[in-house]
């Protein structure tokens, strides 16, 4: 079983428990790098071809645009498929309750038939928002339960991802 990531992250200035903050690592890739060390997976990174405002309020005010307007923004070497995945682990920040848009734009190039998506997200109190209905929307794969990530905590999140990761993993009849 071949695993992949792919997700979006953002640097620059973020909220976090204890206000804005600078980051030089997003939540999300922190995050994913666990996924790839628990998983063995490949990692893919969607980068927007215009980046996100280091500022925080103009970023946010920027992701709210997009998301009213329904845009997909253009990114850099998108995947053109999965073909040689099993299983698509799936993340990024909740930007206004919802995946970045550029997320979306590398999401719906895909096709996920047969593929097992593990949605993921990183957030500072909103949990997953609407990421699940995103991927429901914009994939066409078996849809496992997402998980919610504190941002503030990505860096200490490996024992909760292992056992995420590994949930189903397990013969079927051990699942409960």
């Amino acid at each position: 079983m071949k695993n992949l990531v792919i997700y979006f992250s953002h640097t620059g200035e973020n909220y976090m428990k204890d206000g804005i903050q600078n980051i030089t690592k997003g939540n999300t890739e922190i995050v994913a790098e666990k996924i790839k060390e628990i998983t063995n997976a490949d990692l893919y990174q969607v980068i927007p071809e215009e980046q996100y405002p280091y500022n925080y309020h103009e970023c946010c005010d920027l992701a709210k645009e997009e998301l009213q307007e329904n845009k997909r923004p253009n990114i850099i070497k998108p995947l053109e498929n999965i073909d040689n995945y099993d299983t698509i682990y799936i993340g990024g920040p909740v930007w206004w309750g919802h995946y970045p848009r550029p997320l979306i734009t590398q999401l719906e190039k895909l096709d996920f038939k047969n593929k097992t998506i593990k949605p993921f997200a990183t957030h500072e109190g909103s949990g997953l928002g609407n990421t699940l209905e995103d991927i429901k929307n914009y994939t066409n794969g078996n849809i496992k339960e997402g998980l919610a990530i504190r941002g503030s905590d990505a860096e200490y999140s490996k024992e909760i991802l292992e056992s995420w990761c590994n949930k189903w993993n397990k013969p079927q009849e051990e699942i409960v």
